[in-house]
Parts: structure tokens; C-alpha cells; sequence
């Protein structure tokens, strides 16, 4: 063991073997190749990345890390090497082997069973697995909220869009890990759950939420995480940021991620390990050599290089010629020298690391395992709907009925017997078709690239339902002259969706196909459909009119094993949806409160303009009157009307959320205005600012009644009749929709674009009704007398600010043939008072 306490070994003292230990490396190959030997013995390589590629089986797992340990130890390493894998479950494993490695669901399908406890005995089993095979430190638990769920690539890989959830299940995980032994690795920071990805191939995705909005959500499970003081490691991601506050092009080359944040604000201590810097948008821009330097010297403790032996020498190298310019200190290196050793010493010793248990070990617990792996895909299998009480398929089928199961193509799984079978099936061209594949009806004589990953889900289906299935393959082509003959063979249709969202294909067909069983079905022939989403629930989850949908959260042949089961009823699907898809949306919103405050003129006015400023940006077209709304426009200044505005804002920058104008004259509260930043949308800061903005007016002296919008200031004049979505809200917050009383005949935005109704010039001329237009106060007492008798002050108000401004507004007068003022109307130009022109009409 080397001591940390104190000074380091004199060994470590050679520069080039401290720097050896800050970098983690890997290859293709699945044996040991004279490239990452060298890189051991002569580079001092300290840590070791296996993938899929290196990995054919256990036994050959163990004799390769065995191999790798021993050439270190000969090598005059102090400490064994730092052997790290992916091994996620659902489908992502590195590490196959049937016989001896159990697979287990995804993250999110583990959530979907709703037992915390159930995670933990996962993480423990799979990481006694591997480490049995001489791996000490597993690249997990996955920390990422799927802010934005539909159309993020980390799919079921994540727990799901709760924070606390993501949190639960992560710890869950993690304690599992730890009490196998294993050292872990939190991934990936700051947050893979909402990126943005521009489209080319050198482009980076991007994270656009600022640091508040990270700090509520994305960073939560990180924070929980690193406060148990369990997690050895945080894998910082190659993603940019950009927001008002950051402008980050990798956020693992970023001091302001690494260093700032990660370290400083979460308090982070462990050892920071970056993206792998082979990845080509880092490689065009900056250069290996440098990016390796600029991940040192931003935080990171280990930098990743996955596979290309030129560009592992290239970052040894840069590393080394930032020592010589100066750009890193010895000291940087022994504080990430010290990291590391650091969790060397918990996780692994010579002792362990050249004598791993190997198959000896796993034949012992691989019943045991594979008891716990068929129960955590049976408790995660989820039937969202089933409306027409189709499952189990069984009840609701004769056996002479035909199954119909469509299946989309995919690429198998890495680590898996499927890519074994399908590569051996190659090289196979005499072997006899099974009964099942004598009834897989294809558009070409040979099997599709992708369709073999579901030709043992029709199998196994068949035989547990003791009838004929029909099984066929779907593409972007769309439903095709087969899909149809088949369709109305069979008396039920199953359909696969495999990530619906991103393969719009599968959507649409799957859409196509219901539409086809309805129109069947109202013929008088029996068409049931079956869909079940392979892995994101999100597929058709809010389809309601998809009527019997299944989850199953991954492909691999233990979940398809459990859809079997579940469908033809020989065990009972348990699972739930995971995050707010569990939950009532509106029950979660509504325990959110935030706090709302007082408007002040000399604080919040500059906030308020801002606010006002990003709403004119993200307008509709018929809302641009808000680009010549400032905060002067809710001043009234009329001792006849208090005011009274109400803001959510952030103390530390000062930013304005939300902002509410309120207004009481006469015994009438008014409730003029609701503004929320349109990046904090769906938080509950506008209820939060109704409901306060409620509370103080009824509180008032006097209050009769309550008015929402008002006509001067002439910003919000009510509910705008085409939103819905505003409808919905204000319906749903008190207000009477059906029987408003409305406060102004008519309002006319764009005078150039209005045409008096048919008949209405002919019924004036009737009428003997005459009009004239004018301007300025000196002019207008019979006006403002008419408004008095017949308007609320609000209007009167309005009235007399657009008589002052003789330039831009006038007031046009209608008289009957005695003389007596019978109407009014205002017309202002754009940018006059209020903000807003127009045409208002009252009388």
C-alpha cells in the first residue's frame, strides 16, 4: 500500500511514471498487443478502459486482465492497474457471457420495477461479477435527468426525468457497487439528459440551461451522490454549454465545470475523469495534445483516450511538454497523482489484482444471479394501457387464431448471443429453417440485416402461446403489400417500437397499422393490436389512442423472455412508469412554491425590462406590441388607482422570473398583467404570482370584485380567445370562461388590416350619425365627461393620457343629429402609450 499521508514513494518523483498514472487507456483486440504492453512497461500506464471488443467470455475476461495486472506488476508498478468497464445492464454491457455473466434491465427499467432495494441487489450482482473477472472500478451509476425524455440518445440508460428519483435509484446503485468492493465513476457531468445537437458530425451537443435551471434539476443527483461520500469518481462529458453565464466548448476541458463546479460548489473531492479526448470535434479544433493539457489543467485527474495508439503517445506527450512550458505544475500532477492512488488503495491490492476468482466464483453465484435477473425483468415489464383487455394473449385468443408480430430492424446489441448467433449464422448457409422460420414472411429470400435480433422473441412467442405466429420485418418504406395480406390473416397484431421518436418510421407505421384494425374492426373482423416499445416508454405513452401498450425498457433476450411471459400470462407485469410519467403533472407542480415579492421601481426595474425584452423575442407574431412595452407602461400614476406589482426574481442576480401588475379602484381589483420568463415556463412561478397577486386584492379595503386584464395599461386586455393554452390555465386557476363580462366592445390591433362589417356604413348613414376626430385636452371635456359617466377609471385614464399625446393618439367622436355624443374611439400609432396601437373602442 503506498502511504498518502505522508510523502509519496521516491518512485513517483520520476515525472514519467506520475503521469502515467493520470491517463486511462484502451485498444481493439481480445488479446494483449505489443502497443498496450508498451504503453505499460515503458509509458507506465496506470489504467485500463475494456469495451466489447476485448471481451469475448469470463474465462477469457479474467485470463486477459490477469495477463494485463501481471505485465504491470513485472513492470515495477507499485500499485495494480486501474481496470475499468461499462457494464450498465439493459444494453449497455461490455461483458457477455451466458453461462456466467447475468444480464440485468436498464436503469430506467429498473426504475420501472419501483424498488430501490431491487436496484442495490442489481448493482451488487453485476458488480461481483465483474469484478470476479479482475475489474475494480465500474463507469457507473448513470446521474443523468432526462429533462427533455423524448428525443435525448441516453434513453433508458437513465433512470428517468425525477431528480429525486434519478437520485434514489443512482445512490441505490452506487451503495451496490461499493459493498462488492468495486470503486465507482458518477456519469455524466454536468447533465446528458437535455442536449441539443446541431446536426454535423464535427458538432458537439450542447447544454442551454443555465446554472439555475442545472442546479434544480440536472445537478441534483450529483449533488446527493457526492454528499454520501461514497463515489470515487465523476466522469466529466465532452458536451458544450452555452447560457448567459458560460460558454463552454467541452465542458471537461473547462475549469469553470471541472473546477467551479464540480469541485468547488458540489464539493466534490474524488478523481475527475474526462471524455474521451479521441472524440473528432476535440481532435479538429484543439488538437490531442493540448486538449490533454487543457483537461489537466482545467480539474480532470484522468484523461480518457479509448483506442488509437498514435493519439495515447500523442497525449503522453502533450501531457509531458506541459510540464516543460509551465502550463502545469508538478504540484497539479501529484494533486491528481494522489486522487488516484487514492482510490487505487480501496479498490484493489496485488493480492486481488493477479489472483481474481474467475469461474469458480461465478458458477457459484450464477443461479442465484439468474433468479434475481428473471425477477427484475418481471417486476419491470409495464402495461401502460390496455383498454380492451387484450393481455394476457392467451385469454383473449383461440389457438387457431393467427399472431402477427412485427418487428422493426435494429442493430443487435454488442455484447450479446445474438451478434454471436447472426455472426455464425453466416457462415452457416445449409442449416435447416425452423418451424418459426418457415412462417417468417419476407419481401427477399434472405433475412435483413437488423431482423434476426427479434427471430427468438417469434419463437419463444409461438411456442408459449401454442398457435401460429406470423412474423415479418418493417422499414422506413412503410406498410407494404405483405404487411397488408398479413394484417388480414391474423386475428392480432403485435407491434415492436424500438426509440419511436428519433425512428419517426416506426411511428408512422405503427399509426398506419391502427388505422388499418380500426377500419377492420368496423367491418365486423376481429383486429386487435399489441404495441410494445423496446425501449423508450415514450414511444406512445401520451397515445391514447394506441389502446394496449407495453414497455419493456430493452431488447435483450431476458427482457424479451419477460414480454413473453407477460403477454401470453404466465407471470403478471408489475412495473410503473418511471419519473413525472408516473406521476399527475399538475399534483407535482402543485407543491411548488416560489417566493414572490413586492415589485420595487429602483430594483426591479432594469430586471423588469429585461423580462419584458426575452417576451418580444419569443412573442407570436400577434404579440410584437410587447417589443415597445417597458416598465414605465405599467405606471399609472392616478391617485384615484393603487398599484401594486408583484415580482419571482433571483436574489443573487437579480434576474426577474416573473412579474404580476396589480391594480384596485372603486372597489374592483385588477389584476392587469402575468409575465414568466419563457425559459422558466411550467414551473409554477405564474401560479405561485396569481395566487399572491389573489390574496392581496381581496385583502384590500373595498374589494367587490376581481378583473383579470384591463385596458389601460393596455398590455394584457384578458384572456386571448385563440390560446388554449392560456385558456386551460386561467380556467383551471378559478376564472368563469363561459360567462365572462367583457370590459371593451372591441379592440383592433392593426387598423390597416380591419374592414367594417357588411351593413355597418349603411346603418350610420341611417342613423345620421357624424364623426369627428380630435386632439388635446382643450378640446375634450365633453369626451372625458361621456367616459366618466359611462367607463371605470382605468378607461378614463386611458382616455386622458391619449388626449395629451396630441403626436400620436386622437380621439374620434360619433354624434347623433341632435349633437349628443353617442361614442368614442381612440386611435394611437405603434410605440404610444401603453406600448400599444391600435384601436379601442367604447360607447
Amino acid at each position: 500500500m503506498v502511504k498518502l499521508d505522508g510523502d509519496l514513494d521516491p518512485l513517483w518523483q520520476d515525472l514519467d511514471w506520475a503521469i502515467g498514472q493520470m491517463v486511462i487507456m484502451g485498444w481493439d483486440g481480445t488479446e494483449v498487443t505489443p502497443q498496450i504492453r508498451h504503453l505499460i512497461e515503458e509509458h507506465h500506464l496506470g489504467s485500463i478502459l475494456l469495451t466489447a471488443k476485448n471481451l469475448k467470455s469470463a474465462h477469457q475476461t479474467a485470463k486477459l486482465v490477469q495477463e494485463l495486472q501481471t505485465i504491470a506488476h513485472q513492470a515495477g508498478h507499485l500499485q495494480p492497474l486501474l481496470i475499468a468497464l461499462d457494464q450498465e445492464n439493459g444494453g449497455v454491457n461490455s461483458l457477455y457471457d451466458e453461462d456466467y455473466i447475468c444480464q440485468f434491465p436498464s436503469a430506467m427499467g429498473q426504475a420501472a420495477a419501483g424498488n430501490a432495494d431491487l436496484a442495490y441487489k442489481v448493482a451488487k450482482a453485476t458488480a461481483t461479477e465483474v469484478s470476479a473477472v479482475g475489474v475494480n472500478l465500474i463507469l457507473g451509476p448513470v446521474l443523468d435527468v432526462l429533462t427533455n425524455a423524448r428525443y435525448q440518445p441516453l434513453g433508458v440508460r437513465a433512470v428517468g426525468d425525477d431528480p429525486q428519483e434519478v437520485s434514489q435509484y443512482g445512490i441505490a446503485a452506487m451503495n451496490g457497487y461499493k459493498d462488492a468492493g468495486m470503486a465507482t465513476c458518477g456519469k455524466h457531468f454536468p447533465s446528458y439528459g437535455n442536449l441539443d445537437f446541431l446536426g454535423s458530425s464535427l458538432d458537439i451537443p450542447i447544454i442551454t440551461q443555465t446554472l439555475e435551471e442545472l442546479s434544480l434539476s440536472a445537478l441534483v443527483p450529483f449533488r446527493n451522490a457526492i454528499a454520501t461520500g461514497k463515489l470515487d469518481a465523476m466522469f466529466v462529458g465532452g458536451c458544450g454549454i452555452t447560457n448567459p453565464s458560460m460558454n463552454v466548448n467541452h465542458a471537461c476541458l473547462s475549469d469553470q465545470v471541472v473546477d467551479d463546479l464540480l469541485r468547488n460548489e458540489l464539493g466534490f473531492t474524488g478523481v475527475a475523469i474526462s471524455e474521451c479526448l479521441e472524440m473528432e470535434a476535440l481532435r479538429s479544433e484543439i488538437g490531442v495534445k493540448t486538449g490533454t493539457v487543457m483537461a489537466v489543467e482545467a480539474g480532470c485527474d484522468l484523461v480518457l483516450l479509448c483506442r488509437a495508439y498514435d493519439v495515447q503517445l500523442e497525449a503522453i506527450a502533450g501531457l509531458k511538454l506541459g510540464v516543460e512550458n509551465e502550463l502545469l505544475t508538478k504540484e497539479r500532477i501529484y494533486t491528481s497523482l494522489r486522487r488516484v492512488l487514492k482510490m487505487k488503495n480501496a479498490c484493489t491490492s496485488w493480492a486481488k489484482a493477479l489472483n481474481p476468482p474467475g469461474i469458480s466464483l461465478l458458477s457459484k453465484i450464477h443461479p442465484s444471479h439468474l433468479n434475481l435477473s428473471i425477477k427484475a425483468y418481471d417486476d419491470s415489464i409495464t402495461v401502460i394501457r390496455d383498454n380492451e383487455k387484450l393481455l394476457p394473449l392467451n385469454e383473449s385468443m383461440h389457438q387457431e387464431e393467427e399472431l402477427l408480430l412485427l418487428t422493426p430492424l435494429v442493430k443487435p446489441l454488442p455484447a450479446s448471443s445474438l451478434t454471436k448467433n447472426i455472426l455464425e449464422a453466416k457462415n452457416k448457409s445449409d442449416s435447416a429453417p425452423s418451424e418459426h422460420d418457415k412462417w417468417i414472411h419476407r419481401d427477399r429470400g434472405v433475412i435483413m440485416s437488423g431482423e434476426g435480433v427479434f427471430r427468438e422473441l417469434g419463437r419463444s412467442l409461438a411456442r408459449a402461446r401454442h398457435g401460429k405466429l406470423l412474423h415479418t420485418s418493417y422499414t422506413a418504406n412503410g406498410v407494404r403489400p405483405v404487411h397488408e395480406n398479413l394484417i388480414h390473416r391474423a386475428s392480432c397484431i403485435v407491434i415492436v417500437t424500438a426509440d419511436a421518436n428519433r425512428n419517426l418510421y416506426q411511428a408512422g407505421f405503427t399509426k398506419h397499422v391502427s388505422m388499418m384494425c380500426s377500419m377492420l374492426r368496423a367491418s365486423g373482423q376481429k383486429k386487435s393490436l399489441v404495441v410494445v416499445a423496446v425501449s423508450s416508454p415514450y414511444d406512445f405513452a401520451m397515445d391514447k389512442s394506441i389502446g394496449t401498450y407495453i414497455c419493456t425498457f430493452d431488447f435483450t433476450e431476458m427482457a424479451m423472455a419477460a414480454l413473453v411471459r407477460a403477454l401470453c400470462g404466465n407471470s403478471r407485469a408489475r412495473g410503473t412508469l418511471p419519473g413525472t410519467l408516473r406521476k399527475s403533472r399538475k399534483a407535482v407542480k402543485s407543491r411548488q412554491h416560489w417566493l414572490v415579492e413586492p415589485y420595487d421601481r429602483d430594483r426591479d426595474s432594469n430586471g423588469l425590462n429585461d423580462l419584458l425584452n426575452a417576451l418580444a423575442r419569443a412573442a407570436a407574431p400577434n404579440h410584437r406590441f410587447l417589443a415597445t412595452t417597458t416598465a414605465h407602461s405599467f405606471e399609472i400614476f392616478n391617485p384615484n388607482i393603487e398599484e401594486s406589482h408583484f415580482v419571482v426574481r433571483n436574489s443573487s442576480t437579480q434576474a426577474l422570473y416573473g412579474f404580476c401588475a396589480t391594480y384596485h379602484t372603486q372597489g374592483t381589483g385588477i389584476i392587469g398583467a402575468i409575465f414568466v420568463d419563457p425559459t422558466k415556463r411550467n414551473v409554477a412561478i405564474g401560479r405561485s404570482l396569481h395566487r399572491r397577486a389573489l390574496r392581496a386584492l381581496i385583502q384590500k379595503r373595498g374589494t367587490k370584485k376581481i378583473q383579470l386584464g384591463m385596458c389601460f395599461p393596455g398590455v394584457f386586455l384578458g384572456i386571448p380567445t385563440e390560446d388554449s393554452g392560456l385558456k386551460t390555465w386561467f380556467a383551471n386557476s378559478g376564472w368563469d370562461l363561459q360567462f365572462p363580462r367583457r370590459l371593451a366592445n372591441m379592440v383592433i390591433p392593426d387598423l390597416s388590416s380591419w374592414s367594417a362589417p357588411e351593413g355597418l356604413l349603411q346603418s350610420i348613414q341611417r342613423a345620421n350619425i357624424s364623426f369627428d376626430l380630435i386632439h388635446g385636452l382643450e378640446n375634450a371635456e365633453s369626451v372625458l365627461a361621456h367616459v366618466a359617466a359611462h367607463a371605470n377609471p382605468e378607461v378614463f385614464e386611458l382616455y386622458r393620457l391619449a388626449l395629451q399625446e396630441t403626436k400620436s393618439c386622437g380621439v374620434v367622436r360619433a354624434k347623433c343629429h341632435r349633437g349628443l355624443l353617442v361614442g368614442t374611439v381612440i386611435i394611437c400609432s405603434p410605440g404610444s402609450f401603453g406600448g400599444v396601437g391600435g384601436v379601442y373602442e367604447f360607447g
